[in-house]
């Protein structure tokens, strides 16, 4: 994806994005950055205004707290000040302000449910929600008090699944050998493949994540016994079978299969699990351009992990005693120029094209990353399916800069497996010709695979380039954006800067082209 600074806060309004995105952001006065603030964090000022007192807060006094330079928010049941984060904030002030003296976890949850808020504002925490007291009779008491520790952010909130939902929920089983453990799933869904499962075996606890659509179906127990680092997945995809096969690291019989953690078999819709993340090393990193570099991650060897088509993955690291988060689209190691056969991608490795920014904190740091150092790498997240293309006969494809991360797989996949595809169109825009990924390996797929076409756009050329100058606008989409034929199926995908994004959709249905056939890709 692109590589803007990470945001700590709700984000973006519907006119400055685009869907769910956390791109949009405002330029920040001097002095006002992610380390700055860090820096801040640690001064030891009193960023409360409480002098180092936790409260319980209300609801009234809460309502109270609304104004910019008097700005509480409650997120999660905690209440934190974020009067001084104001100017820190790249989404802007006005941002901060839709919650203010409000709940803002369901406007942080839309947009950046995956940045540590307890880390980036635990020094402007202010304490805890009250539960107002209900009378109730004693039969009912325990399970008010188990709402109330949910309310004040003890539990996690359980959403109640209707009758229907019950009877699709997966449920697991588990078998034994001398020599091995087996954890069947059985997911009741049909058509399941191996991109919907995430498996982590790590320090005898094992984790096991069955993505089924916008649900989450979960296993997590810590092993009763230990076990070696090989693990197998297997998935029966007509029947909805995933089996995962562990070898014992001693020859005993297990009575149990280990204590289970508490989300343990859980179905939840999936934007109500958090996310989930192991280290990964640093195996290689090449130069792409003269600020890009792709970087190779070896994922652990007791982890099953394919990160689908369209979607992206958040890295994270403490920088400067904070944890700071940021997303990226996987790519290739390289584009394929042979699309008779699909790609068959090797599960242990994951491919990131990731531009340099010299006033970068978090880029800056993954610069600096030795061959052989860990990072955090999450699940994929993302609401790209690839259904949207299959039935496509045009795709285009828009990007800027490193907005063409997620080209590369939709290239391939495209390439390989949509039978009813006539033409695919890579617009790539730049600023000069220095800045082009992967320049070379495009014109020679241009030249193989007669059905693929790119057209690079640059707004800052030298005086001997040949090609087509400037920037988006509905003029350059009228002309390389066209139908094979008049009533032909058509996908356009779009990636880039906040701003490029919102022109190119506002120009794209100018053009007369509709909601459905236009995906943005944001994180």
């Amino acid at each position: 994806m692109l590589n803007v600074p990470p945001q700590a806060f709700p984000a973006p309004s519907s006119q400055q994005r685009v869907a769910a995105s956390g791109r949009a952001k405002v330029p920040l006065k001097p002095g006002r950055s992610l380390m700055d603030w860090i820096q801040l964090t640690k001064s030891g000022k009193d960023l409360t205004g409480l002098k180092g007192r936790l409260i319980e807060v209300t609801e009234d006094e809460l309502a109270k707290h609304n104004k910019k330079e008097d700005c509480w928010i409650c997120i999660r049941g905690f209440v934190y000040n974020v009067t001084p984060y104001m100017e820190y904030h790249p989404g802007g002030e006005d941002e901060l302000m839709k919650a203010a003296g409000t709940d803002g976890t369901d406007l942080f949850d839309q947009v950046h449910r995956w940045v540590n808020y307890e880390s980036m504002l635990k020094e402007c925490l202010v304490g805890r929600m009250t539960v107002k007291p209900v009378a109730a009779p004693k039969e009912i008491s325990s399970a008010l008090s188990e709402e109330k520790k949910r309310l004040n952010g003890m539990l996690p909130e359980k959403k109640a699944l209707g009758a229907s939902a019950k009877d699709l929920t997966p449920s697991y089983d588990w078998f034994q050998t001398d020599s091995s453990i087996t954890i069947v799933i059985y997911t009741k869904k049909k058509e399941m493949n191996a991109e919907s499962v995430v498996v982590d075996c790590q320090d005898k606890r094992l984790r096991g994540e069955i993505i089924m659509d916008d649900h989450s179906y979960l296993i997590e127990v810590d092993l009763i016994h230990a076990v070696q680092e090989d693990m197998t997945v297997n998935i029966a995809e007509k029947v909805g079978k995933v089996e995962i096969t562990l070898k014992k690291k001693d020859n005993i019989h297990w009575k149990i299969l280990g204590h289970p953690l508490e989300s343990h078999n859980t179905f939840i819709k999936r934007t109500d699990r958090g996310l989930f993340y192991r280290k990964c090393k640093l195996a290689s990193k090449t130069e792409v351009t003269h600020d890009t570099k792709l970087l190779c991650l070896m994922l652990p060897k007791s982890t099953h992990l394919q990160v689908p088509t369209g979607q992206h993955i958040y890295l994270k690291q403490i920088i400067a005693g904070t944890e700071v988060v940021k997303p990226y689209t996987p790519v290739l190691p390289s584009l394929p120029l042979d699309f008779k056969e699909p790609f068959h991608r090797d599960g242990a490795y994951i491919y990131l094209m990731i531009k340099i920014y010299s006033s970068g904190l978090f880029t800056q740091a993954l610069d600096h990353l030795q061959i052989g150092d860990y990072i955090s790498v999450s699940n994929p997240e993302g609401n790209f399916k690839k259904s949207q293309v299959q039935t496509s006969e045009d795709l285009f494809l828009l990007a800027a800069g490193t907005g063409f991360t997620p080209m590369v797989k939709l290239l391939n996949f495209t390439l390989t497996e949509v039978s009813c595809l006539r033409t695919v169109k890579l617009i790539f825009f730049n600023k000069t010709e220095d800045d082009i990924l992967w320049r070379n390996q495009l014109e020679q797929l241009a030249l193989k695979d007669e059905r693929f076409e790119v057209q690079f756009i640059l707004s800052q050329p030298t005086k001997d380039w040949v090609g087509k100058q400037g920037k988006i606008s509905s003029s350059l989409l009228s002309e390389f954006v066209k139908r094979s034929r008049k009533d032909s199926k058509v996908l356009i995908c779009i990636c880039g800067p906040t701003p490029f994004t919102e022109q190119g959709v506002q120009y794209l249905k100018d053009l007369g082209y509709c909601q459905e056939e236009i995906h943005a890709f944001t994180a």
